[in-house]
């Protein structure tokens, strides 16, 4: 049976025994995820990829870490976003993301892609969210696109709960009112 026919789990297993085969299967399954991810955050696309190597190096070292081989993809994306924010709490400038080096992929929870229906009206969005101040874009990504919810902003962009409500409602109404503008 070939490292493509093994399920997550069983790739996770073999990365627990340093399989460098099981790695690169495993990297090549949620790369582009975790590239999209980095970059909605940090905004230039080679310093997104920086992040993203950074973030499977940590997580290959630590997988004896992960209790529960089926919350990978999770665990890995928290890697992400938290390599990322710190990322672009270092960066002094606002730099915009190149909206055509954004990839898009949807996926169900079995992996199979699916085309998206309404892709001219999420790039649009996708792209005025990438305008907003970084603040603003960061909660937003990691609400709207992310599906993190309030408390686990919290955690991650270390703010109180009342500034999570404030800086999210803000960033939508930012949104809204540069959504009617395009």
């Amino acid at each position: 049976m070939s490292l493509t026919e093994l399920n997550t789990e069983q790739l996770i297993a073999k990365c627990r025994e340093q399989d460098q085969n099981a790695q690169l299967e495993i990297y090549n399954r949620y790369y582009k995820a975790m590239f999209n991810t980095a970059l909605r955050i940090v905004k230039d696309p080679m310093e997104a990829e920086d992040v993203m190597q950074e973030a499977f190096l940590a997580a290959f070292t630590k997988i004896a870490m992960l209790d529960d081989d089926t919350m990978f993809g999770g665990w890995l994306k928290r890697i992400v976003i938290n390599a990322s924010l710190n990322v672009s709490r270092k960066k002094d400038t606002y730099n915009d993301v190149a909206f055509e080096s954004v990839e898009y992929t949807l996926t169900d929870d079995s992996g199979v892609v699916e085309e998206d229906l309404t892709s001219i009206k999420a790039k649009t969005i996708i792209h005025t969210l990438t305008q907003l101040k970084d603040s603003y874009s960061n909660v937003l990504s990691l609400h709207l696109i992310e599906g993190y919810d309030y408390e686990e902003i919290c955690q991650i962009m270390n703010i109180s709960y009342s500034n999570c409500r404030t800086l999210i409602s803000r960033a939508k109404e930012s949104l809204r009112k540069k959504l009617q503008i395009v």
